[in-house]
């Protein structure tokens, strides 16, 4: 009899035990999941995590492992993944990986991509791309994903075929049927992807936007080491208009490259063009300072290379801050000293003015006489006015341009009357 008591309390305890465990693994990954943010994919309605995963990663992983790697990722709060590779690995892996779970994730799959049997290729052949794109939604197990990208569009003649081809008409009746919800296009090259967003058919931008990046002038390719001799100080005047064109008509744009490419060239002193090594925590805060930016997509191979991106998350002001490593390393070709060049590199503010913002404004209402409409318009609609500046001066420390915002606050302040 004491025996069967003892053996019955033995289980009682041992369940006792196994629900507690339990609850605290699932307390500890909601503290973790407090810690993401998270925001709005543009206009198309989804509300993505300000970290993302690409699908770098499961190229060469067992399914068990790819599994394993996916839930790091769900538990970190991650909910956005790119999928560019056609390989199948790749796509039977992210399948097996979000089996079960597939409600978790948003999913950016691309159009244009088709597996020749030995690597993907990027194709503008119709009838591989359909073949493509229905192995994509085969192999992941699903019926639709999030959003449809044209993929890989750098030219200017190649984005006027895409919008008014076969590609185009293929992902308007894919939306259409709900196999997809959003059209988007990945592309490198600011002018493109300016008259990309310019020609209101696309509602999410995959865009590369790191500081080495956004200080080549227009026409450079980052591919060409030679180009980043010509850097200018600040942002490229078109990747500047790009930005704020995206943020004021809805436009998400979701990050690549934001280490400089695949071999993280900003991570690495002797190779970076800054001559300086960033870590990815301030990569992240670069990119995820600009407000057009829906989402910094992570190139993590390994769990060790995620958990360093969800650095992150907890990262104080202080190691998000980048601009003391960008002051000086830059080229000296473009503004003066003095000149705003909307980089935000000020951010974040205490009272949170859009600092950049009102230094546009202020630039573009002094230009002639009369404030335009438009301008003065724009400034009324800011959530917050240069007249709450506090004079703290926290943005002139982080200014690697050593603009004087708080003068430039009181100015702002005089000229649109608030």
């Amino acid at each position: 009899m004491k025996l069967r008591f003892y053996t019955l309390l033995m289980a009682v305890c041992t369940v006792v035990l196994c629900v507690s465990c339990n609850q605290k693994n699932n307390q500890d990954n909601a503290n973790q999941n407090l810690s993401m943010k998270y925001r709005h994919l543009g206009n198309t309605g989804l509300e993505v995590s300000e970290l993302s995963i690409g699908c770098a990663a499961f190229k060469e992983m067992t399914k068990e492992e790819s599994y394993d790697f996916m839930t790091m990722v769900l538990d970190s709060g991650m909910n956005y993944i790119d999928i560019y590779d056609a390989d199948p690995i790749v796509r039977d892996n992210i399948g097996y990986a979000l089996k079960d779970r597939r409600d978790r994730m948003i999913i950016q799959g691309h159009i244009g991509c088709y597996y020749d049997g030995e690597q993907y290729q990027r194709t503008r052949e119709i009838d591989k791309a359909k073949i493509g794109f229905e192995d994509l939604l085969q192999r992941l197990g699903t019926d639709h994903i999030e959003v449809g990208m044209l993929h890989f569009c750098d030219e200017l003649q190649d984005l006027e075929d895409l919008l008014n081809g076969p590609l185009m008409t293929y992902a308007e009746e894919l939306k259409a049927s709900g196999k997809i919800k959003s059209i988007g296009i990945s592309s490198h090259n600011a002018e493109v992807a300016l008259a990309a967003v310019k020609s209101g058919k696309i509602e999410v931008l995959m865009f590369s936007i790191n500081p080495a990046y956004d200080a080549l002038p227009a026409g450079l390719s980052f591919w060409d080491t030679a180009s980043y001799k010509q850097m200018i100080n600040g942002i490229d005047p078109v990747r500047v208009e790009l930005y704020d064109y995206c943020t004021t008509h809805g436009v998400a744009i979701t990050v690549m490259k934001t280490f400089g490419g695949a071999k993280g060239m900003l991570l690495d002193a002797n190779r970076s063009p800054l001559k300086v090594a960033l870590t990815p925590v301030q990569c992240l805060s670069y990119v995820l300072n600009k407000a057009c930016v829906a989402t910094a997509v992570c190139g993590a191979k390994t769990k060790d290379e995620l958990q360093a991106d969800l650095q992150y998350l907890h990262a104080t002001d202080a190691e998000k801050d980048y601009s003391s490593i960008l002051n000086g390393n830059q080229g000296k070709t473009g503004s003066e000293n003095g000149q705003c060049t909307y980089c935000n590199h000020c951010l974040p503010c205490p009272v949170g003015i859009d600092i950049a913002k009102v230094n546009e404004l202020l630039d573009r209402a002094t230009e002639g006489d009369k404030i335009p409409a438009e301008v003065a318009s724009a400034y009324k609609s800011l959530k917050h006015k240069a007249g709450e500046c506090t004079q703290c001066g926290a943005c002139e420390g982080r200014c690697p341009f050593a603009v004087p915002v708080r003068e430039r606050m009181k100015e702002a302040k005089r000229v649109f009357g608030e």
